[in-house]
């Protein structure tokens, strides 16, 4: 086991290079499933997520290999079609293969998924996608049974824009016989980067990145060569990190029309941002001037910025208020905030956050992934040393945080308990 020791640092300032989107890698390795052809994937972060999501691809029988940044898949040996719970309850995205199996081979027997404790996150949606394309699906012991004869395009209303829904329907349709019409679907960004990968395999998808994806079924898919959007999460947090220090730092390898929410809102909150085509610098100097967010579906502000915005506006001036649309459970962090010394006060959805002068290290916990990055912001910012623990929570989304914000002047480092 592990923890972060942060200490107060003043005015981050440096460069960093932003890695490959984590939620972009992992449905386009799922959709590696679908063909027997090689997929060469480039940009993608060796983080916790995606070695766990190739151990389950290797559990199929694909066969894989990872050097530097870049992934290579062949699933032209897959011989099991069932995965158990062990690896599967590690991250919410592995239900992503029950789509991609039930495509190619026509079944699928998967676990329910796991993932970061943020609230119930069903899989009705993806289930009553993959019925309406004519396969039947039953739950036995926390096993979803899949199977069809043949996947047959039709006309699909989402309930709600849930991101994994729209990706599973996606994955199923590809090959599916007929026209596949998805309304009120996820339109992030990741969503098209994955609608890239498929049409690069030989789909014919369109649409992507709005409320209507059209899938045309093809008969086959190849292998194919890709890389990665970059993560506008990652970027996002070192923003916020920088912000909450009077810094001012330059992000390369950034699509800034990804982040045009989070930065309208660090401009309301007094920082001066710098847009260019592939980078983008933030300077903030002053007190932040506390603002209200509410977490949205893309465009919207994004649900995964929320805690970190959160510990920004905590040493604020005045009052923000956080209305949390996405998720129910999202507001762990704030109990740890307080430990620090915030105000913040949760009922139901809301969360009403009243600046303080300082913030004061102590032990704290990374409850999730956003959650432990807001933890990181405030230590940075707060007087003393904080000692943060769980923090596997934060290696699910962030390879080695410490060494890029050491980079770029932040007093932080990982130490094993038993040190």
């Amino acid at each position: 086991m592990e923890k972060f020791i942060v200490e107060k640092s003043h005015s981050l300032k440096g460069v960093i290079d932003i890695s490959g989107s984590k939620n972009a890698a992992l449905p386009i390795l799922a959709a590696c499933v679908l063909t027997d052809g090689e997929c060469i994937i480039e940009g993608v972060p060796p983080l916790n997520d995606v070695t766990t999501m190739l151990e389950l691809i290797r559990e199929l029988g694909c066969k894989t290999s990872y050097e530097g940044e870049t992934i290579s898949v062949r699933g032209k040996d897959i011989d099991n079609l069932t995965l158990d719970y062990n690896e599967v309850k590690k991250i919410r995205a592995s239900f992503l293969l029950a789509g991609a199996m039930l495509s190619r081979f026509g079944r699928a027997d998967i676990a329910l998924p796991g993932g970061c404790s943020i609230g119930l996150r069903p899989v009705d949606l993806h289930l009553k996608g993959f019925e309406a394309l004519g396969a039947v699906c039953e739950n036995e012991h926390g096993i979803i049974h899949i199977r069809c004869e043949k996947l047959k395009g039709c006309e699909i209303y989402l309930d709600f824009p849930s991101v994994g829904a729209t990706e599973n329907i996606m994955l199923a349709a590809s090959l599916a016989e007929g026209t596949t019409l998805i309304r009120n679907c996820a339109a992030e960004p990741e969503i098209a980067d994955l609608a890239d990968f498929l049409n690069k395999m030989g789909a014919d998808i369109e649409g992507a990145g709005s409320d209507l994806i059209k899938i045309n079924g093809v008969k086959s898919l190849h292998g194919c060569h890709h890389r990665i959007i970059p993560d506008r999460i990652e970027a996002g947090t070192f923003m916020l990190a920088a912000a909450a220090t009077g810094g001012k730092i330059r992000l390369n390898n950034v699509c800034t029309a990804h982040m045009t929410a989070l930065i309208h809102k660090l401009r309301e909150a007094g920082a001066q941002i710098n847009e260019e085509e592939n980078s983008i610098t933030l300077e903030k100097r002053g007190k932040t001037v506390n603002t209200c967010i509410k977490t949205m579906p893309y465009p919207g502000f994004p649900t995964d910025m929320q805690a970190q915005f959160m510990a920004l506006m905590a040493t604020g001036r005045g009052t923000g208020i956080v209305n949390e649309t996405v998720f129910e459970n999202r507001f762990m962090c704030a109990g740890e905030l307080t430990r620090m010394g915030a105000d913040i006060k949760v009922e139901g959805r809301c969360a009403v956050v009243k600046g303080v002068r300082e913030l004061t290290g102590t032990a704290v916990k990374a409850t999730d992934l956003r959650a432990g990055a807001a933890l990181i912001i405030s230590a940075l910012a707060a007087e003393g040393k904080t000692e943060i623990g769980e923090i596997e929570h934060i290696d699910r989304g962030y390879f080695h945080i410490e060494n890029k914000l050491s980079g770029i002047g932040a007093r932080i480092e990982r130490r094993s308990y038993e040190d």
